[in-house]
């Protein structure tokens, strides 16, 4: 069964950073692309940004210039580096590389707040 957990959300000030894990398991073929969601509280989910199988990377107008996806594929992880990190990144973010096709994981909680 194929899993997403991610980790290393926490609560920080603004302008500072944290660094999400995902980590891939399952049975599925490998490498694959892998989105990053989140949700803040009343919203809707939205997509934070993408990270190809070969490597190439796009993230949304609000991340830009903040926020970097990255993987390393021998250990099943993709990452997202936060930087700037401001009031309204306050969400739970979570990894999916399709959420028509796989189920989501428990989510990690960044709060951003003095």
């Amino acid at each position: 069964q194929v899993q997403f957990v991610e980790s290393g959300g926490d609560l920080v000030q603004p302008g500072g950073s944290l660094r999400l894990s995902c980590a891939v398991s399952g049975s599925f073929q490998r490498p694959i692309g892998m989105f990053w969601f989140r949700q803040a509280p009343g919203k809707e989910r939205e997509r934070v940004g993408f990270i190809t199988k070969g490597g190439t990377r796009s993230v949304a107008d609000f991340a830009a210039g903040r926020f970097t996806i990255s993987r390393v594929d021998r250990n099943n992880m993709v990452y997202l580096e936060m930087t700037d990190l401001k009031p309204e990144d306050t969400a739970i973010y979570y990894c999916n590389p399709d959420p028509r096709n796989y189920p989501w994981g428990q989510g990690t909680q960044v709060t951003v707040s003095s």
